[in-house]
């Protein structure tokens, strides 16, 4: 049963803390992540099936999936989802398209041009999970940005299922999504493979998409040689919510987010113990008919909690040093208090706006920064799919005008060939 606490009975730190890493798990998952890149480089496509038929039970001959294995899928989905997911499709490109950015130019006297110009990625891989679920909202998610940005090859990975292919739920979002290529490989091979290049799958400049900790730490591994978007822990929510809210919505919100993984988090603050209390009984009467049952148990038995506080003002106290992934605020008026919030990956405004429209449908980014990280970093955009350049260009007499200025400031450093390289042109 979800645990329920007055703030004042908490300590700072137990109300901010997470789930302790067991750094010894740690450890082996390193070492075996290492091993399998290690593998990877020296063997190619070798290293991928033989991890493959290992760690998935899955004996393959090829890793790329075909244009008619495409087809298939594509046709088998049912049209109900296929316009459901052309329609999510939409309202995500629609959103991203307004994070579309131009590079700029600056004239000056003299002769003097300043700039930044903007270039897309030219090849990057997304990464789309496999195991206890099936998330073509992933492959939207990552895939729509790359393309508005302007990527020319969006490259995707994905376990294979026992039968030997990926979801057709999968195949038929990475073709709505415009997927270059995709080929039946997961873990922490998979990243390997897109980090480094095999026989079958091309380097990528980035790789983007959640993942076990295996993915998770591989990536962490890897970045250096290739870009990354984020090192994503388990999934969080945080709740705020006041007696105008509705304990079956808010029990429903928290075990969506409990039912992902034995390690996310669910977390509500409230104004009222009695709201709490009843919130508890529709967890437990809710977890009795719920297909991912033992999942969200685990989940809320050890990661999730309900904070009592006294006011709004404490809840978003509480939040903003939580930094949550997700953060709904199931208050009245919740606009009143959206400019307080700093620290959250994406936030939910009102009594009808489920976190769970934001992982499908609504439009803005589902993959969030986690585990605190909302305080410095940001949802995934068209933007992790960009590099920016400067550019300078002075003319004879402009760097007339500054050249001891500049070999001032280089000997002031101690860089004595910079100051030459300026008054050599002299």
């Amino acid at each position: 049963m979800i645990k329920i606490y007055n703030k004042s009975e908490l300590s700072p730190y137990e109300i901010y803390k997470r789930s302790p890493e067991d750094k010894e798990r740690l450890l082996k998952v390193e070492r075996t992540v290492e091993r399998i890149i290690s593998a990877v480089r020296k063997e190619g496509d070798r290293a991928l099936l033989e991890f493959t038929e290992k760690l998935d039970r899955v004996r393959l001959k090829e890793l790329k999936v075909t244009e008619r294995e495409l087809d298939e899928a594509y046709q088998s989905v049912g049209c109900e989802f296929l316009l459901i997911l052309k329609e999510a499709a939409a309202n995500i490109e629609d959103f991203h398209k307004k994070q579309l950015r131009s590079g700029f130019e600056i004239k000056e006297k003299d002769g003097i041009v300043l700039g930044q110009k903007i270039t897309p990625l030219e090849r990057v891989g997304i990464y789309v999970p496999g195991g206890t679920a099936s998330y073509p909202s992933t492959v939207l998610m990552n895939a729509i940005p790359a393309r508005i940005a302007g990527v020319k090859e969006i490259i995707m990975v994905s376990p294979p299922e026992k039968n030997g292919n990926i979801p057709p739920a999968i195949l038929a979002a990475a073709r709505v999504a415009g997927i270059t290529a995709v080929y039946k490989v997961g873990g922490a091979q998979a990243v390997a493979a897109l980090a480094y290049g095999t026989e079958s799958i091309p380097k990528v400049d980035k790789i983007t998409g959640p993942g076990n900790i295996y993915v998770a730490t591989a990536k962490k591994r890897v970045f250096g040689e290739v870009d990354i978007d984020m090192i994503a822990g388990p999934s969080e929510i945080l709740i705020i919510a006041d007696t105008t809210a509705e304990p079956s919505c808010v029990a429903a919100d928290l075990l969506g987010q409990a039912e992902h993984d034995i390690l996310s988090s669910s977390v509500l603050v409230c104004t009222c113990r009695e709201f709490a209390k009843r919130v508890s009984e529709e967890i437990e009467s809710q977890l009795s008919e719920m297909p991912r049952a033992d999942i969200a148990r685990e989940s809320i038995d050890n990661n999730g909690r309900i904070i009592v506080v006294k006011s709004i003002e404490d809840a978003i106290e509480a939040a903003e040093r939580i930094a949550p992934e997700h953060l709904e605020l199931c208050v009245d008026n919740p606009f009143d208090y959206l400019d307080r919030i700093k620290n959250a990956g994406s936030i939910f405004l009102g009594h009808n706006t489920p976190e769970a429209l934001g992982d499908y449908f609504a439009g803005p980014n589902h993959t969030l920064p986690t585990s605190g990280t909302a305080r410095f970093s940001s949802p995934l955009s068209v933007d992790d799919f960009i590099k920016k350049s400067s550019y300078i260009s002075y003319t004879k007499q402009a760097l007339a005008e500054v050249k001891n200025k500049v070999a001032v400031f280089a000997r002031e450093e101690g860089l004595e060939a910079h100051a030459r390289s300026v008054e050599a042109r002299f």
